[in-house]
């Protein structure tokens, strides 16, 4: 009884299984961008869906190993009857019985010997089971890159800021100057007039900014799937890296056709259907499989006698209307479309590859070639400081070299973010985005 009770505990727990909600772990201190990347992998919606889908199919594949394990039922039955024995036709016999009482036990166990379909299908399971496995790596992949791309435009936003209130400050600071030249009769009056106008400017693109700045956070602690009242510190900064990947495209395209997850995934998609075929041409062989019964029957619980049988069964298919042929024909078909899904998303992978080191090596250049302009951008505006305090020159002049400097520091900042969008995503176009560093 005790044996019974365990195995039917373990039915009803087999039946439901409630699935706790996975709460959000929100970071208690500053974050990197590797950081932002493994829990946007980690927490990510699309990437808990994913898992949970792992989960389903993993499920399916259980049924399909069902069909190679014992099944093993039991009943038990009470009866109490009368009979008619002129239905019998016996002569001696005949008129209704008195009541009797009637019980009956039985187990009963079937196995599957040898079948080599079944055994495909499960096969071809575990193929679909690694593909949803990889699906749920790519989705991962797909949610940490969104997450390290909302990290970069955080900061982005906080370098613009920083940027526009150095402005307000030089921005000031002319006009100060302006004022100062005016009321020494240096200078006309409508040198006070530019400088105030600028000055205005740049303060409302510091107020932009800042707004840009705070809804960019609401973007990261959404693709964090974190509180939207959560309060994130970053710890990185925008910048150059080493980097350990591959950086030619021929190389860098070899590379991520070993390690690109989807590829992975499709491949075993492919091997599936293979798999799949092959269960079906399997079903025109002979399959073996063995069942039987013990039974306890008899008018009292205290004098049951106990009977069995068992039979082994050999199952030669020979006709079912060419089923099987059509089947095998649809499946072979659904091969062909998979080896072409998989052909072109090896193709797309290589190019995905090639482009990425491509964007990558550009970004390299655009920093340093936006550094250099900052700093010619600079040096302008220093000299024609100088000019216009000298008297020799106008607030045209340093007007112009403060936008300048703005354009030269905004093409800076995008030219940064443009590099760590292009190292994120080089390494996921090569397939190991929980790599960087």
């Amino acid at each position: 009884m005790r044996v019974a009770a365990a195995l039917l505990s373990s039915a009803l727990l087999g039946i439901y299984t409630p699935v706790q909600a996975q709460k959000p772990v929100i970071p208690t201190g500053p974050i990197t961008l590797i950081d932002a990347i493994t829990i946007g992998r980690r927490q990510g919606v699309d990437a808990a869906i994913a898992r949970l889908n792992l989960r389903a199919t993993e499920a399916r594949t259980g049924q399909r190993r069902a069909e190679l394990l014992p099944n093993i039922d039991g009943q038990a039955w009470y009866l109490r009857q009368t009979l008619n024995l002129d239905a019998f036709g016996i002569p001696i016999a005949s008129g209704v019985t008195t009541p009797f009482d009637l019980y009956n036990l039985q187990l009963r166990a079937s196995q599957r010997i040898l079948d080599l379909s079944a055994i495909a299908r499960l096969k071809a399971g575990y193929d679909t089971v690694n593909a949803a496995k990889l699906d749920a790596r790519v989705v991962g992949d797909l949610s940490g890159a969104a997450a390290g791309l909302a990290y970069l435009q955080v900061l982005s936003a906080d370098e613009t800021v920083r940027a526009r209130s150095a402005d307000s400050t030089i921005a000031a600071e002319l006009l100060r100057q302006a004022r100062r030249l005016v009321d020494a009769g240096v200078s006309p009056a409508i040198d006070v007039t530019r400088s105030e106008v600028s000055f205005a400017a740049v303060r409302s693109q510091l107020e932009v900014a800042r707004n840009a700045a705070d809804r960019a956070r609401l973007d990261l602690v959404r693709a964090l799937d974190l509180p939207s009242n959560s309060r994130l510190q970053l710890a990185d900064s925008l910048g150059l890296s080493a980097m350990d990947i591959p950086r030619e495209p021929d190389e860098a395209a070899r590379y991520a056709r070993e390690h690109r997850a989807e590829l992975l995934a499709e491949q075993a998609r492919t091997g599936a259907a293979r798999r799949t075929l092959r269960s079906i041409q399997y079903e025109y062989l002979p399959s073996l499989s063995a069942n039987g019964a013990y039974i306890e029957t008899g008018r009292r619980t205290g004098t049951l006698a106990a009977s069995y049988n068992v039979q082994l069964l050999l199952s030669v298919p020979i006709l079912d209307g060419f089923r099987r042929q059509n089947r095998s024909k649809e499946e072979r078909a659904r091969l062909e479309i998979q080896e072409i899904r998989e052909h072109d998303l090896a193709n797309q992978v290589e190019t995905e590859a090639r482009q990425a080191v491509l964007d990558l090596a550009s970004a390299e250049q655009q920093v340093a070639i936006a550094g250099v302009r900052v700093k010619l951008a600079n040096r302008e505006l220093a000299e024609a400081e100088q000019r216009f305090r000298a008297g020799v020159a106008g607030s045209v002049e340093t007007t112009n070299a403060q936008s300048s400097v703005i354009a030269a520091q905004d093409a800076l900042i995008q030219a940064r973010v443009s590099y760590g969008t292009a190292r994120v995503s080089a390494y996921r176009a090569l397939g190991v985005i929980e790599q960087l560093h």
